[in-house]
């Protein structure tokens, strides 16, 4: 079983022989829908990994986020995360969550401290105060993400680095052992994302995190990423960021780059036909397209 770290917040503990996510061919559709949202995924992430999910907008990224959560079923395959059902290890209190839309909590006034308290007392009874057990998770959270100064500010006057440090430590007060982030770097600039990369490596390094980071921007992921899965309805490629070659970005982009350029398709085959399910090669594209 995976240990907590010493003044990290304490929460379940979970097999550490598991992967963090196991996805065993996994397709899903959606009601009223003739093409799937995702087709035949295999995909492994190992626990202490940070994952960078990378892909266009409609390209199943969300899907996937939510078949992880449980929130869907797969029409066929399996998700398995840290050993359990999705519904499972949610429950449990082993994933955490940093969505992508947040505005309208901004309008409701609570304070930074608040924000963060919501989650760790998640469980408390409606009429109970926290207690010191919660208090010390709240404490250390906002002390990990940077924010601990920020304490009193309402929330919906945060600029939006100082926001996204108070939605971590939010996700991270009830000590979970996955952290997936939808999109959290839209609107930062360039400096930012590294910023909020060295924040994720930080808490990634304190706490054992596995981190699950997805975007459709090429630098947020590749900012801190130790692999990155590229995801247009099924897997293209699974590799390190400096396997992310033009080819790869424009197989996975495609579609996009034909809104303005028209159908083009290069060579990058998907991850559904590789040899290797644990997909740690680059498919054929190392040092294709490189100066």
């Amino acid at each position: 079983m995976t240990q907590a770290t010493p003044g990290a917040p304490s929460g379940p503990t979970s097999d550490a022989t598991e992967p963090a996510i196991a996805f065993d061919r996994v397709s899903f559709r959606y009601p009223g829908t003739e093409a799937p949202a995702v087709e035949g995924v295999t995909l492994r992430v190992e626990q202490g990994e940070f994952l960078g999910v990378l892909g266009p907008n409609g390209g199943g990224k969300s899907t996937l986020l939510k078949l992880v959560l449980g929130r869907l079923r797969p029409t066929e395959g399996s998700v398995r995360v840290l050993g359990r059902s999705p519904a499972e290890a949610v429950a449990s209190g082993l994933v955490g969550v940093v969505a992508q839309k947040f505005g309208a909590e901004l309008a409701f006034p609570i304070s930074v401290r608040q924000c963060v308290e919501l989650r760790s007392t998640a469980r408390l009874a409606p009429w109970r105060r926290p207690d010191a057990k919660a208090r010390g998770r709240t404490d250390r959270a906002m002390e990990l993400v940077g924010v601990s100064d920020l304490s009193r500010r309402p929330i919906g006057r945060l600029s939006g680095g100082q926001l996204q440090r108070v939605l971590i430590a939010r996700a991270i007060s009830t000590g979970p052992s996955l952290l997936l982030l939808d999109e959290p770097t839209v609107g930062i600039d360039v400096e930012g994302q590294r910023r909020f990369a060295d924040l994720l490596n930080t808490l990634r390094r304190e706490l054992g995190l596995t981190i699950v980071l997805v975007s459709h921007d090429v630098r947020s992921i590749v900012a801190g990423c130790d692999r990155v899965a590229c995801i247009a309805r099924t897997v293209h490629s699974h590799t390190s960021p400096e396997g992310l070659t033009p080819a790869v970005l424009a197989e996975v982009f495609r579609h996009d780059v034909a809104g303005i350029f028209g159908e083009v398709h290069v060579d990058a085959h998907d991850a559904a036909s590789c040899d290797d399910p644990s997909h740690t090669h680059d498919h054929g594209h190392a040092g294709e397209g490189r100066p």
